[in-house]
């Protein structure tokens, strides 16, 4: 009984990191930051949002522990602060990104996706 407690513990956790997960938005803010640290003005550069939009997303990956984030002066710059998130995503993203750019070549039971996407 323990075991499927435990089981069952770890499936709600990995569900709650892939529903935080969900958006593309997160996943941009989140490749963005993964080499270094930036600010709102540099990830508002990168990634085509408004600034209201950018900081509620930069504020839930905060609170729930995947970016960290540091004041200087009237800046404030955020940073990935989970890698165990980072290496997910880099999986996730590089299939779906492999499964994209090929045609048929992957046998479907090794795909991440049931259809492409043109």
């Amino acid at each position: 009984m323990e075991d499927s407690n435990n089981q069952d513990r770890v499936f709600e956790s990995a569900a709650q990191l892939f529903a935080l997960l969900s958006t593309p938005m997160r996943l941009k803010i989140i490749s963005a930051v993964c080499e270094k640290e930036k600010n709102v003005s540099e990830l508002l550069a990168l990634i085509d949002t408004t600034q209201p939009n950018m900081s509620q997303h930069l504020s839930t990956l905060h609170r729930r522990g995947v970016l960290s984030r540091r004041r200087e002066g009237a800046q404030i710059y955020y940073r990935l602060q989970s890698e165990r998130v980072a290496t997910l995503c880099r999986a996730v993203c590089t299939q779906v990104a492999i499964e994209m750019d090929v045609d048929g070549e992957i046998d479907i039971a090794d795909r991440l996706t049931l259809a492409q996407i043109d």
